[in-house]
């Protein structure tokens, strides 16, 4: 199950995706579709990428919050939630990621 503070944000994040854009910064990047979305998710991941680069913990600890915010608000875009990502990295538990890499369908 989902930490708390993963739950209030699902919850707050499916409130704000009806409200009117200029109110909410989730209406607004949600009324632009799945593409800006996951084009959010780069962006943060870059930057993440770039303050480990520069070994800035607080920097990675706070573009990290950013990056699963996005991510959250991706999933709510998708009708998925934290719990199955959660159930899928249990089922991953014990699992090599040699081996579970290698049981991928190839492209």
């Amino acid at each position: 199950m989902a930490d708390p503070i993963i739950q209030r944000l699902e919850a707050v994040i499916a409130e704000r995706r009806s409200a009117l854009p200029d109110s909410s910064y989730v209406a607004r990047l949600s009324s632009k579709g799945r593409a800006r979305i996951a084009q959010k998710i780069g962006e943060e991941g870059v930057e993440t990428v770039i303050a480990a680069m520069k070994n800035d913990g607080p920097g990675v600890i706070s573009e990290s919050a950013d990056l699963v915010f996005h991510l959250l608000v991706l999933f709510a875009d998708m009708g998925l939630s934290w719990d199955q990502l959660l159930a899928e990295l249990d089922a991953r538990e014990g699992v090599s990621g040699i081996a579970e890499k290698a049981s991928r369908p190839k492209e």
